[in-house]
């Protein structure tokens, strides 16, 4: 019960400070961006879906005996994620090279949103 009221009162501290700062508030579950109304409660999940997946995963969580904040990967989510990192690794490689060998203003710009892409690509973990 404890781990609840910790989780609901860190999900009122991001609501307030993301309304405070002008922050677009992302779904729990998901990441999707989330449309907030001007009043109510802030949302935390885009849908009913996310919102039963979050709540199997807590339960799960629970039930192993893992620590709340634990990630748990598969194999092959741990294999994209280290290839995803290695693509952003080598765009980022590839811009300094350019940079370096006197590449003009426009290649320049091309490869920094490629490589902004990649990182965009990369956030969504889930």
């Amino acid at each position: 019960m404890s781990g609840q009221v910790d989780e609901i009162e860190a999900s009122r501290d991001v609501s307030r400070r993301a309304r405070r700062d002008g922050a677009a508030l992302h779904c729990g579950w998901c990441g999707r961006r989330l449309e907030q109304g001007s009043t109510g409660r802030r949302r935390r999940y885009c849908g009913q879906s996310c919102r039963q997946r979050a709540y199997e995963r807590r339960l799960a969580v629970q039930r192993s005996g893992l620590p709340e904040d634990a990630v748990v990967l598969s194999g092959s989510e741990l294999t994209a994620l280290q290839d995803r990192l290695f693509q952003l690794r080598c765009a980022a490689e590839d811009v300094v090279t350019a940079a370096d060998d006197g590449a003009d203003a426009d290649e320049l710009r091309r490869m920094a949103l490629e490589l902004a892409e990649a990182a965009r690509d990369l956030e969504r973990l889930r």
